[in-house]
């Protein structure tokens, strides 16, 4: 029976864990054209006193940012330069699907977890 509420847990975790990270990539997505942004990443992690799985800390992708010349723009430099941000929109679309199909994963494992215990308590009522 533990082992049944076991992997609900760490699909809770999942689904915990597969939100936060599309948090992160749409606050990189409407920040995009902001000038200096860095984007957010983090990592996951097995907790080690439960059965869950986490995020590691949020941190700043350390890629250089992009050079946008546009010499009216008050953020320019004497050479008409300025930094955006560096956000790329086509690895944060591919890391929204990838959120999101781990997303719908957790909750699939979640659902079948349900069902067994669901049934498990049937047979145990006959």
């Amino acid at each position: 029976m533990s082992d049944l509420f076991t992997s609900l847990s760490y699909a809770a975790s999942g689904m915990e864990t597969q939100a936060m990270r599309l948090r992160l990539v749409s606050e990189n997505v409407a920040n995009a054209d902001t000038p200096g942004y860095q984007r957010k990443v983090t990592t996951f992690h097995e907790a080690m006193d439960s059965d869950r799985v986490e995020t590691g800390p949020v941190q700043l992708d350390q890629r250089e940012a992009q050079s946008i010349y546009d010499p009216g723009h008050p953020l320019a430099d004497e050479t008409g330069h300025y930094d955006g941000s560096n956000v790329d929109l086509v690895i944060e679309i591919a890391d929204a699907r990838e959120a999101q199909r781990s997303y719908e994963a957790n909750l699939k494992l979640f659902d079948q977890a349900r069902q067994m215990t669901q049934s498990l308590f049937e047979l145990l009522r006959r």
